[in-house]
């Protein structure tokens, strides 16, 4: 990791980004890597997503927070190409990318991982860091009949794994199946795994969930590390500690739209964040005017019940 003067600049250079921005959702950013637009997803008579318009700031982390059913994970979903939305239009570094394949949305430049990981369990752990690099030359049948074309691409290749392993603490696990690896570590594979790829843009998952206290720390600055090796990060999370941490700008999803932006500070403070979360009519003490007014509407129906109780 980098020394922490860098990592502070790079921190300040990521947040200066989002100073005096509006707190409306879809707000634009000064130099957007992801542009979304008008992006539906519906199940039946169920819709999912509906995010009229979102811009992800090169450079930052960004979380992407709401309550249960939000949204988030099919948002994800549609902009990696492991589902097809509806309507809308996404664009990655100005390229047009709705209706691209997932294994094309991350020879891009554009990886995710997932909230359940994916890794192969029969597999090691280093064959599972390979088959994360992207065009490799023994893919070809041909080509893999003659060692000469692939064979130097594949030390490259396991000399990175090498290197990423070590970085995130899995090198003395290297040889063991990726089915043994304890639940965080599945998640810093999984992690490790999509850099293989070398992206400008990681999208992750809910990367606490199901992770134990001791390796919480090692994630966190993981994915800190992410933003100081020149990427950018969108994560989904529940963890409002974590969010605050680490994230440089905060956009809340409700019912599959964008509801509100800001820094993580004062999120959790805005009226429209707190409705998502806690309903409109939340266990908020009532003024003595709303406590009045009740009792008499109280009464008033009682009233009524009565007269009708006698006419009958």
């Amino acid at each position: 990791m980098r020394d922490d003067t860098m990592t502070d600049s790079l921190k300040a250079k990521a947040q200066a980004a989002f100073k005096d921005l509006a707190r409306d959702p879809g707000v634009p950013k000064p130099d957007p890597i992801l542009v979304v637009d008008n992006v539906v997803r519906r199940f039946g008579g169920l819709t999912a997503v509906d995010v009229n318009h979102v811009e992800i700031q090169r450079g930052s982390i960004t979380a992407l927070i709401g309550p249960n059913g939000a949204g988030k994970t099919t948002f994800f979903n549609q902009l990696t190409g492991f589902d097809t939305a509806d309507s809308g239009t996404w664009r990655f570094n100005e390229r047009a990318m709705n209706g691209v394949p997932a294994h094309k949305v991350a020879r891009y430049g554009m990886v995710r991982t997932f909230q359940l990981t994916k890794a192969l369990s029969r597999l090691t752990v280093l064959e599972n860091m390979r088959l994360g690099a992207q065009k490799q030359r023994g893919e070809s049948f041909w080509r893999a009949l003659v060692p000469g074309f692939w064979r130097g691409q594949e030390e490259e290749i396991t000399e990175r794994a090498e290197e990423l392993l070590v970085r995130f603490k899995l090198d003395a696990k290297r040889d063991d199946f990726a089915g043994s690896l304890s639940g965080g570590q599945r998640k810093l594979l999984e992690m490790a795994r999509a850099l293989m790829v070398q992206p400008e843009l990681v999208m992750l998952d809910e990367p606490m969930a199901g992770v134990n206290p001791a390796l919480t720390q090692s994630l966190l600055g993981h994915v800190k590390d992410l933003r100081e090796q020149g990427m950018t990060v969108l994560f989904v999370e529940h963890d409002m500690d974590m969010v605050r941490d680490i994230s440089d700008w905060v956009i809340v999803m409700a019912q599959g739209a964008v509801i509100a932006e800001g820094p993580p500070s004062t999120i959790m403070s805005d009226e429209r964040v707190i409705d998502a979360y806690l309903g409109a009519h939340h266990d908020a003490p009532l003024s003595e005017g709303e406590l009045e007014a009740q009792l008499h509407e109280a009464e008033a129906e009682l009233e009524a019940e009565i007269e009708e109780e006698t006419q009958k």
